[in-house]
């Protein structure tokens, strides 16, 4: 079995995460750990913004943080009609892995962007609250194909950023006007 944690990064990691101030300092706690063991690629996490008002055959996605804010800045918004990789990953909670051009090119509509930056594979990652997907960890890298080993450790991240993204999206949320079930989806600043 191929090792991919190593323990000087899993060591920094649980002694800097603790210790993170905000979401955007444990994010990067976490992308700095992600980058030592998996590489070069792309780290985003979206939160999911539909509304109760929203068409039911779309979703909502906010970017709350990105490791390359120049191609994905943060607070970017986009809508997404209901296919097998929103159903896959936003309404059943289950983890998607996609892998080469035409598996990014199925589900992604800037899949050019993402092969113009050199990112050949990903995994996205649904962050559960309540059982639902509240928000999603979005793992590109520059193999062509991810070892089990490493999705389980992109899933492990994963976890440790959901209390952070949770806090985050609660914070976001309660910061709309207007009463529980009435605001618009919500906008992170």
């Amino acid at each position: 079995m191929t090792e991919v944690l190593s323990l000087e990064v899993c060591e920094r990691l649980c002694d800097a995460l603790p210790r993170a101030a905000t979401v955007d300092a444990a994010l990067g706690h976490i992308e700095s750990a992600r980058r030592a063991l998996l590489g070069p690629g792309l780290l985003t996490v979206n939160l999911n913004a539909t509304a109760p008002d929203d068409p039911p055959d779309e979703v909502q996605l906010q970017r709350l943080w990105s490791s390359d804010p120049q191609a994905y800045p943060v607070a970017g918004r986009k809508r997404k009609r209901l296919t097998r990789w929103t159903q896959q990953l936003l309404l059943r909670a289950e983890v998607f892995v996609g892998e080469g051009e035409t598996a990014l090119a199925e589900v992604f509509d800037d899949h050019a962007l993402i092969a113009a930056l050199g990112l050949r594979a990903v995994v996205n990652v649904p962050l559960l609250e309540d059982g639902r997907c509240a928000a999603t960890f979005n793992v590109l890298g520059t193999r062509a194909r991810w070892t089990q080993q490493e999705i389980a450790l992109v899933r492990l991240l994963a976890l440790l950023a959901t209390p952070w993204v949770l806090r985050a999206r609660r914070d976001a949320w309660a910061s709309q006007p207007g009463p529980p079930g009435s605001r618009p989806p919500f906008t992170v600043a």
